[in-house]
């Protein structure tokens, strides 16, 4: 086979413009995501998959010569195997081969080839390379700066600012999830000071509601739920650790600290209580105790889920696949991820559920369990711990009024026990039960109360004439079962602790069935290493994360929080910064973020404010057709982000507007209204949804009850939550309509948001104050003019079917606000509903 067939002229670059009085191509930007798609796979890190023993992923693979033959040679493109064979016709030469269905286009494949004759030159990749902060002239936004040399690029500029109620709206419910009143509205409107919006972001940032909406992120990306998952689907109570990340937004703890403590809490030297918490990131995964399973395979999964969350979470790397091989694409191995698995599996978990209670805290459903997994750690609010305090010292009591008079009755059981005995008849006749019998021949008589045994036999005694002692026994009973309850209330969070040491072995083919050559803890070796001298530990893997050198941690964090407000991230694969993710749009504001974030002491509401007062985050969201032409994505940033309200922030916006929020904060989690038959339907009729009342029906999204294997049926667009989930999903259909304007939490809040503003004087005003409150906006006259001919097509509906109009004045369980009639509360319900199904309204 020839090697170094003469190439055509034009692709020696001697035809047209040359090479070198073009851009220089980027290796970063051009070449390695083309290399990265159709070369890695077959000549990439992996080598148990890497063809003819090639590599292309690093310098000295594509240099080396293999069989006197190099694929590439700096410089010389028709001395270079691999540009001879991208470029042939030849199906057995050419590259990549017909089979792998991936093909290159004529622009790529003279873009690889201008690479080879511009020198070859290899860069490291990106995201693995420790940001360096670009400079910015002091006093001025770093973001506009790089935002604005974008856009100038490209032949775009800013968008003018938005108008005022939509600016406000916007950023209120991006810091709070839930929309300004109207008195902000116009108090921030006839704000004329330079520094009136500056004042409203510090304001909504130190905001409860602030916690409660950023906390929905990290739940949704650490796949937080309130059962376990798998066909039982039993209830757990990691709720505490929810209300430790809400706290911990609020108190903008520093993010540092917040990773340290989720990985490591337990670890840190005299741990607290909170600490220890905190470290139920890591138990908020999947737990199967359906029968048959096997607990070591059980245990291992749950060793897997932890090193993909926190890679995923904390890295942007896809190591799932290393569970099985070498990563195709990056340059982690296999045994890079049981370096990690090992830092995760010195926990004693039982690989199933190891404690099963009563469940009488979620549901009326007494029948059910709730189920957990050692360790765990009981954690009681200050009023049930005084209540359990009290249970306990009740039964102690009861007790000691027992053993008070045990010498009293001791000689009469003894004797009792003993005639049984000496007669077994009387144990045929005295005892029906063939346990109680064979338990009489081996009864302690030296202690009446130790023991099932014992208490068995303790209360057939009574019943044969002691009624003095069967009250004090009874007493004894109703103390410990009221204990009992109190017990059963506190919740017993899953919590990490290092109380198993084990060795840890890379499992072939991830199976814990066929372990291979010994691992010991460590990170991915092509990062940055532990400190020398420092043990090997979970503590440790969290302090590597936020040191210095850390190339992804901080701009992994920083693009996913870009992303919440912007709805696309800088690098728009949060959950991939490898070779096979997408490019960050802006690199030099990614570093700039991800070193400020550091150096401001990991402060997220420094990060948080400097985003939200950026000129590109106020401009207008008004689209022209050029700027959908140049930048469909928004990814230039050339006009102010416009996108779907999440579900759970549309649930509670409507009972916001409405005026039933309620701002409870923490404790259990509530079960508002759902359709019937929803948890039935999935599980064979064993699980029942309970439905709540009063304030559990008006409860933040935040804290409704959030089943594995059915979501909250008003919710759409919601992860799983058996997974860890980097990027929101928004789709529009039908079924979500069907939702918001069917659902019952949305149409009781019309009824009760048109009872609340029965009072004002007039259609109009009405109309106006409804639009403005969901829009922030006061409507046109040929917006009134068609709501109020809605109006009048309601009414007159309604007048014909007063029927209808009282079953829809009667949705709810919400009192009703004012007395009206209910035609005229129907009518304008009508009106409040498609207010509340407004674009505007459902778009941020």
């Amino acid at each position: 086979m020839t090697h170094f067939r003469a190439l055509p002229l034009f692709l020696l670059g001697l035809s047209g413009m040359s090479a070198a009085a073009q851009t220089p191509v980027s290796f970063n930007r051009e070449v390695r995501p083309i290399l990265s798609d159709r070369c890695y796979s077959c000549h990439g890190s992996d080598a148990s998959h890497r063809k003819a023993d090639r590599r292309l992923d690093t310098p000295e693979g594509a240099l080396a010569k293999l069989d006197g033959i190099k694929a590439v040679v700096p410089g010389k493109p028709e001395e270079s195997d691999a540009i001879e064979r991208i470029f042939s016709d030849d199906a057995d030469e050419k590259m990549p081969p017909p089979k792998s269905n991936k093909t290159l286009t004529a622009a790529e494949k003279e873009t690889l080839r201008r690479w080879v004759v511009e020198g070859a030159k290899f860069e490291p990749h990106w995201a693995f390379v420790a940001p360096v902060r670009p400079e910015v002239p002091a006093g001025e936004s770093a973001i506009d700066i790089f935002a604005e040399k974008t856009l100038a690029a490209n032949g775009l500029g800013f968008a003018p600012e938005a108008e005022k109620g939509t600016l406000l709206r916007r950023v209120t419910l991006d810091l709070t999830g839930l929309p300004p009143t109207l008195e902000e509205i116009e108090s921030f409107e006839k704000d004329a000071a330079a520094d009136a919006y500056e004042r409203a972001v510090d304001r909504l940032l130190a905001s409860q509601r602030y916690g409660e909406r950023m906390a929905m992120d990290w739940l949704d990306a650490t796949r937080y739920a309130d059962t376990n998952g798998y066909q039982g689907d039993a209830y757990r109570m990691n709720w505490p650790w929810r209300d430790w990340v809400v706290k911990a937004f609020n108190d903008n703890m520093a993010f540092d600290r917040f990773t340290i403590e989720q990985l490591a809490g337990d670890l840190l030297p005299e741990p607290t209580q909170p600490q220890m918490i905190a470290t139920a990131f890591n138990r908020n995964h999947t737990l199967n105790a359906e029968g048959g399973t096997v607990p070591e395979e059980n245990r291992v999964k749950n060793v897997f889920d932890r090193v993909e969350t926190t890679s995923g979470v904390f890295l942007g790397l896809t190591m799932q696949c290393c569970q099985c091989h070498d990563h195709k694409f990056d340059p982690l191995k296999q045994s890079d991820y049981y370096s990690m698995f090992a830092l995760f599996n010195q926990l004693s978990e039982p690989g199933g559920v190891d404690k099963r209670f009563g469940k009488k805290d979620y549901s009326d459903d007494y029948d059910k369990l709730y189920a957990i997994e050692s360790p765990y750690l009981a954690v009681p609010t200050e009023e049930k711990a005084a209540e359990l305090q009290a249970a306990t010292e009740a039964t102690k009591k009861a007790n000691a009024d027992f053993y008070a008079k045990k010498d009293e009755f001791t000689p009469a059981f003894v004797k009792w026990v003993e005639e049984m005995r000496a007669d077994t008849s009387l144990i045929e006749a005295r005892l029906t039960d063939e346990f109680d019998r064979r338990a009489v021949s081996s009864a302690k008589l030296d202690n009446l109360y130790d023991g099932n045994t014992q208490r068995l036999l303790a209360a057939f005694f009574t019943i044969d004439g002691h009624p003095e002692w069967a009250a004090l026994k009874t007493a004894i009973d109703v103390a410990k079962r009221a204990e009992d309850r109190v017990q059963e209330s506190i919740p017993l969070v899953m919590v990490m602790r290092d109380d198993k040491p084990r060795e840890t072995h890379i499992l072939q083919r991830g199976n814990y069935e066929t372990p291979g050559e010994k691992v010991l803890p460590n990170v991915p070796a092509f990062l940055p290493p532990l400190p020398a001298g420092v043990k090997a530990d979970r503590l440790a893997l969290a302090k590597w994360l936020v040191a210095p050198e850390q190339p992804l941690m901080p701009r992994v964090t920083v693009n996913r929080l870009w992303q919440m407000f912007f709805g696309l991230g800088l690098v728009k694969t949060p959950s991939d910064f490898g070779m096979q993710g997408a490019l960050p749009s802006h690199p030099e504001l990614l570093d700039w973020l991800a070193v400020e974030f550091r150096e401001s002491g990991w402060d997220v509401k420094h990060l948080v404010r400097l985003i939200v007062t950026s000129r590109a985050y106020r401009q207008s969201a008004a689209v022209t057709p050029e700027l959908l032409a140049k930048d469909p994505e928004n990814a230039l940033l050339s006009r102010g982000p416009r996108f779907r309200i999440d579900s759970r922030f549309l649930r509670d916006q409507a009972l916001a507007l409405a005026g039933l929020l309620v701002e409870k904060r923490g404790g259990f989690p509530v079960m508002p209204y759902q359709p019937p038959g929803i948890w039935e339907d999935i599980s064979f009729g064993k699980n029942r949804y309970f439905q709540g009342h009063g304030e559990d029906l008006y409860r933040r999204s935040l804290y409704t009850f959030w089943r594995r294997s059915a979501a909250p049926a008003d919710f759409f667009d919601t992860p799983a939550r058996q997974v860890c989930a980097l990027k929101p999903q928004r789709t529009n259909t039908p079924l979500q309509a069907l939702t918001t304007l069917n659902d019952t939490t949305y149409v009781e809040a019309a009824r009760v948001w048109a009872e609340r503003i029965s009072a004002l004087p007039g259609d109009e005003a009405k109309l106006r104050e409804l639009v403005r409150a969901a829009t922030a906006r006061v409507p046109d006259e040929r917006e009134l003019s068609s709501l109020e001919a809605t109006l009048a097509k309601a009414r007159a509906h309604f007048s014909q079917d007063k029927s209808a109009a009282e079953k829809l004045a009667a949705t709810g369980e919400s009192e009703h606000a004012a007395k009206i009639d209910p035609v005229e509360e129907a009518a304008w319900a009508t009106i409040c509903l498609l207010v509340l199904n407004l674009d505007e309204t459902l778009t941020r």
